[in-house]
């Protein structure tokens, strides 16, 4: 990781290009960054998508979070607007991650398992 220093110095904006990237140092338009950090999130995926239910940090809320879907962003999107409809709550996605709001474990492993996922319940 780069120095303070380095990090502050930085060109942060051009009267030419306007943005500039921190990580590149390109301008925004030709940023490449977003795309990059997509391809290496969905390289690290193993074909397993996991499905848990969670309440750290939520203050005693349970949430149903769903990882390792190998979709692109959009289309993770879409999914998670399709499993918020069928479960009828709320939801989110953060960091790759779908995030539903409730204990919807079942219902998930049966739609995502219609659809051609591999599905595997984690945790307890």
């Amino acid at each position: 990781m780069a120095s303070l220093r380095d990090q502050l110095s930085g060109l942060v904006y051009s009267t030419e290009h306007g943005d500039i990237c921190p990580e590149c140092r390109a301008p925004l338009d030709d940023c490449a960054c977003a795309a990059q950090a997509e391809q290496a999130r969905l390289a690290e995926l193993d074909g397993v998508v996991r499905i848990r239910r969670e309440t750290s940090g939520r203050k005693g809320k349970g949430v149903t979070t769903i990882s390792g879907v190998p979709l692109g962003d959009t289309e993770l999107k879409a999914l998670a607007k399709s499993l918020k409809k069928r479960c009828g709550t709320g939801g989110a996605v953060k960091d790759g991650i779908i995030e539903i709001q409730g204990d919807h474990r079942d219902t998930l492993r049966d739609a995502l398992t219609r659809q051609g996922y591999r599905v595997k319940l984690a945790g307890g």
